[in-house]
């Protein structure tokens, strides 16, 4: 509802209007214009200008917006963490996960350096799996600060493994899209394959449960990225000791 543009507009009064609505927002929905004028001291024309803002015409139309706004957030139903591990397991390992995952351990293990790229949750899982991969014998790095540099000799004979809930992050792409001219093969862990990342990497690993929001957070799990990157690791590890 109030947008950055919108708060940073907001003057002393309208400041201390929208502090007021953001605490009390479910008694200020069922409110006469001079009720709240009367508890927030100030003007009904102060609220009119602060409507405004929100480009309401009036504070009817203001109230409307709020009970919305306030119904969106209510009806967000969080699944419980046995449904998404359930539904990854129902409809990912009935396919070929296995196999692909296999297929991106066997290029793992021919390349010379390993980048993991992520940004958000997806980097934090970037950072875990470079360090678990590590722990299994294959040194590996991870990238999630958009302006992080990738100095050419890391980028020769290399494999990124990407990270990417949406696999369309404009950030990953640009380095994927700098990996691919240098000749680095691509493997991603997408939520899907249909995805800009799927389908511009050599090896895509999709997990398919459903995305879950909660206001702007995309809260969707990230179990089945732990499966794929810990069962990657292993069998990465196998493969090693065998050439040895």
């Amino acid at each position: 509802m109030f947008t950055y543009d919108i708060i940073a507009s907001f003057n002393e009064l309208e400041t201390s209007l929208y502090n007021y609505i953001c605490q009390h927002s479910e008694k200020v929905a069922y409110m006469r214009i001079r009720e709240l004028a009367d508890e927030t001291h100030v003007s009904t024309a102060t609220i009119l200008r602060f409507c405004r803002k929100l480009n309401c015409e009036g504070f009817s139309e203001f109230k409307v917006m709020l009970k919305m706004h306030i119904g969106e957030n209510k009806k967000t139903i969080l699944k419980s963490s046995e449904h998404s591990v359930t539904e990854f397991f129902e409809r990912t390992l009935n396919g070929n996960i296995e196999d692909n995952m296999k297929k991106a351990a066997s290029l793992v293990t021919k390349a010379d350096s390993v980048i993991f790229i992520g940004i958000g949750s997806s980097g934090i899982l970037a950072e875990y799996g470079a360090r678990y991969f590590s722990s299994l014998g294959a040194f590996s790095m991870y990238i999630k600060d958009p302006s992080f540099p990738i100095h050419s000799k890391f980028r020769h004979n290399s494999v990124a493994i990407v990270l990417s809930v949406s696999g369309e992050s404009h950030f990953t792409i640009t380095h994927l899209n700098q990996l691919k001219q240098d000749g680095s093969k691509i493997i991603s862990i997408t939520n899907n394959k249909h995805s800009t990342i799927a389908k511009i990497s050599d090896i895509n690993i999709p997990y398919y449960v459903t995305e879950e929001w909660l206001e702007n957070a995309n809260i969707t799990t990230q179990i089945p990225v732990m499966y794929i990157l810990e069962s990657m690791a292993r069998e990465i590890y196998k493969l090693n000791k065998i050439k040895k």
